[in-house]
């Protein structure tokens, strides 16, 4: 490729930034999209989410009750009312008794079909002397494969264990035993995350996705139009004809697309700082103190070095496949296989605890989503970094060396060439033999 003149790579790329701003296309896939549209999904999922779960909290459990209900009044009275029916404890969930006069084989049938949730079975506890007066065994049979059934088993569980404690608890003064004696080896919950520590665990979940996607689909829509899209406005071989080099020609370009998908990535990470504490907050239940989302300036450091270097990748592996299109749709089509990499971290699972290894530093793409993901927590494995970034270089100069080389080929540079680019590859290996 012939030399880089730096002042001309600067007129050039404040010709290709211009002419994008005028865009509509460009302005709002590579800025608008990343910055608004992921932020308003995570608003609509968790609303939604949050509506579906409400209608299922209200709905009726159907449950069949079998077996000698009419001895065991108290166990009845709690699957049947909640605190606003002066039942047990402060489950609110509705739990409706839809049938008793049924054998075993006919509820079973209902709750295959759909008509039941659950069937609750009351039998007498195991014989001997040790056993309670009017001690029952609460059987339920329920199809784990369906929400309703399972949600059912859950509200019949903690129905049932609030009779438990209140039996346990009589039992005792009964007996006279002291506080806590009825009730050995409980299980009490206590919470030692903090607010920020809780919103910097969902921030570790979702930014380094987030900002792997929006970068590539930052660098996506310019690298096409600036590439075939010239080609199908005819203002390719027009710019070619200028006195610029061909050199500082396609390092404009490239800059341009790294810098619209550089910038695509840090205005996605800020969006979603700002908006991640109050869209999760209602649904995480977070109380008095709510979602403390707050990130160090080293992370936000290496954030944005890790959306540079994104950025420069994205561009390198888009816009040589782009430039062999002749059409702007023919362009989406090359490029999308480099889109998917973006979904890498993704596929690698989103574990809070897992950390930047060695294996994982070799892995393009992944390599920057974990660093960012241990900066968000504050660990930096400043060797594992370090490889991290050499990876990335790596494949950018393999990527830059590589469209140097066709480049080099006047057949490419005036489209007059045929084939996708590994046919073109393939013939120029062997005209060189």
């Amino acid at each position: 490729m012939s030399q880089v003149f730096w002042r001309d790579v600067g007129v050039l790329w404040g010709r290709e930034v211009r002419g994008a701003l005028r865009e509509r296309s460009v302005v709002v896939n590579s800025i608008l999209l990343p910055v608004v549209l992921y932020p308003l999904l995570l608003w609509i999922e968790i609303s939604a989410l949050g509506f579906v779960a409400g209608l299922a909290e209200r709905s009726s459990a159907r449950i069949a009750l079998l077996g000698d209900a009419a001895a065991r009044t108290e166990i009845v009275e709690a699957l049947e009312g909640g605190p606003e029916d002066g039942g047990p404890g402060d489950d609110a969930s509705p739990i409706e008794i839809v049938a008793t006069e049924v054998t075993l084989d006919e509820a079973l049938t209902r709750l295959a079909a759909g008509d039941l949730d659950a069937v609750v079975t009351l039998e007498d506890a195991a014989a001997g002397g040790d056993a309670l007066e009017n001690d029952a065994r609460v059987v339920v049979r329920y199809d784990r494969s369906v929400d309703r059934s399972r949600r059912a088993l859950e509200r019949i569980e903690r129905r049932v264990d609030e009779v438990r404690a209140d039996r346990l608890a009589l039992e005792a003064d009964r007996l006279a035993l002291p506080p806590g004696a009825a009730e050995p080896l409980r299980v009490t919950r206590r919470n030692v995350s903090t607010d920020e520590a809780l919103g910097t665990t969902l921030l570790g979940l979702m930014i380094p996705l987030f900002l792997v996607i929006a970068v590539a689909l930052g660098c996506l829509v310019p690298a096409v139009d600036t590439t075939a899209g010239e080609r199908e406005r005819g203002t390719w071989e027009t710019l070619m004809t200028t006195r610029a080099s061909r050199g500082s020609i396609v390092t404009a370009k490239y800059l341009y697309v790294a810098s619209f998908g550089a910038t695509a990535g840090v205005l996605n990470v800020a969006a979603m700082s700002i908006s991640l504490g109050p869209i999760l907050a209602p649904l995480q239940g977070l109380g008095d103190g709510g979602l403390v989302v707050s990130l160090a300036p080293t992370a936000i450091v290496v954030m944005a070095l890790g959306a540079v270097l994104l950025a420069l990748f994205f561009a390198a592996a888009m816009m040589p496949l782009a430039a062999f299109a002749r059409t702007f749709k023919d362009g989406q089509a090359l490029v999308t296989p480099v889109f998917y990499l973006a979904l890498i971290p993704l596929v690698l699972g989103q574990q809070t605890d897992r950390t930047l290894t060695p294996a994982i530093a070799m892995i393009p793409v992944a390599n920057i989503a974990m660093a960012v993901r241990d900066a968000i927590h504050g660990v930096f494995i400043w060797p594992l970094l370090g490889v991290t970034a050499a990876v990335s270089a790596a494949l950018i100069l393999a990527f830059i060396t590589f469209a140097r080389w066709v480049l080099g080929f006047e057949d490419f540079m005036i489209g007059s060439h045929t084939g996708r680019p590994w046919r073109f590859v393939r013939d120029k290996l062997r005209s060189a033999r």
